[in-house]
């Protein structure tokens, strides 16, 4: 996201305390003054120089000169004084020397912790701002550190922005999960099946003319007759290898008379006049037209 510069301070008369917003019932909780969580005046902020140069950040100049760089520092840095706003719109610096600030979107503010500068706690942060393009050489990387005029208040310029962090989710976040669902939701089949032509969800068969694979475990194709085979009331997976009594279906049943035994032709079609079933013959002649 992009970050706007301002040229004048921020007013009290802008913002609505905290305090107050919550000790009383809002007239709207879509308009209104945007609530001020926190705000620290004689803020120190600090950053590479190679990060900010171009006026990536209004706060500090282009001609800003380098701060003491502290032993075994790999980067140069530049520091500028600054007030905090933290707000439940936009995160507000604003640097009275430069007369200039920034208003930063929460989702730009990656990543946020406490950290030692120096001998003073301070908040460091990881912007990603972008330059206006869509591509990744149109988004800037900074690290930007700010030490508060007091130590106790590292942890709550920490607390507020996580608060108001929260209230601005990150949009792309959002999007990825809303995908991650939807693929969740999806029946996966093996093997490489064909779209149809004009409608969603629909494959083509195999190629030998058979159709997907059916459902894991299922022994066969589910459908609305026979779903209750297979699930409960519940939802829970009741058909072949569910768990009966500890263990899996079927595991230890003793199979019925006549299993594994191939049975005369003779014997079959004697079965068959039993059930009312005729022989091949007789099936074929009942199957037959009947012409006047």
């Amino acid at each position: 996201m992009i970050a706007t510069t301002i040229r004048t301070p921020p007013a009290a008369a802008d913002f609505v305390p905290l305090e107050e917003y919550q000790s009383q019932t809002p007239a709207s909780f879509v308009d209104g003054k945007p609530v001020l969580h926190l705000h620290l005046a004689g803020a120190t902020a600090s950053a590479p120089r190679e990060q900010v140069s171009g006026g990536a950040l209004a706060v500090f100049p282009r001609d800003l000169p380098a701060a003491a760089v502290e032993n075994g520092a790999e980067e140069e840095l530049v520091e500028q004084q600054v007030d905090v706003y933290v707000t439940s719109e936009t995160f507000i610096l604003y640097s009275p020397g430069a007369e200039a600030g920034v208003s930063i979107p929460y989702p730009s503010i990656s990543i946020h912790a406490i950290k030692q500068q120096g001998s003073a706690p301070a908040v460091w942060m990881q912007l990603e701002l972008s330059d206006g393009g869509s591509s990744d050489d149109d988004f800037r990387l900074i690290e930007l550190t700010i030490v508060p005029p007091a130590a106790d208040a590292a942890s709550k310029l920490y607390e507020a922005v996580a608060a108001c962090s929260n209230l601005h989710p990150d949009p792309a976040a959002d999007e990825d999960a809303d995908e991650d669902e939807d693929n969740n939701d999806r029946i996966v089949f093996e093997g490489e099946h064909e779209a149809l032509e004009g409608f969603s969800g629909v494959l083509r068969g195999a190629a030998d003319g058979g159709l997907p694979p059916p459902m894991p475990g299922s022994g066969g194709w589910i459908t609305a007759d026979n779903v209750g085979e297979y699930f409960d009331e519940e939802g829970n997976w009741i058909g072949p290898g569910a768990e009966v009594g500890g263990e899996e279906e079927g595991e230890g049943a003793e199979l019925g008379e006549g299993a594994g035994r191939t049975r005369a032709r003779d014997e079959v079609e004697a079965q068959d006049a039993v059930n009312g079933h005729g022989t091949e013959e007789e099936d074929a002649e009942s199957k037959r037209q009947r012409v006047e």
